[in-house]
């Protein structure tokens, strides 16, 4: 982070770089659909898009509770 770069303007230019790389990999991954070059069952894609879905909650989550610091017995 450059000294005179707020917290904001460093979140905004990694959130930036990070998620058109998550974009540009999906675009990628996508390549794989491709029925010519690859086999590939049903099973398969829902096993993939699982994971990938709960990593994106799990992502989501982190932002959600992020602002929740009290603590409760």
């Amino acid at each position: 982070m450059a000294k005179s770069e707020s917290k904001s303007d460093t979140f905004k230019r990694l959130a930036t770089k990070r998620t058109n790389s998550v974009i540009e990999k999906i675009r990628v991954l996508g390549h794989c659909a491709n029925p010519w070059l690859y086999e590939y069952t049903d099973d398969d894609v829902k096993k993939m898009f699982k994971a990938i879905d709960a990593e994106v909650r799990a992502a989501k989550a982190k932002f959600q509770n992020s602002n929740k610091s009290e603590f409760k017995l």
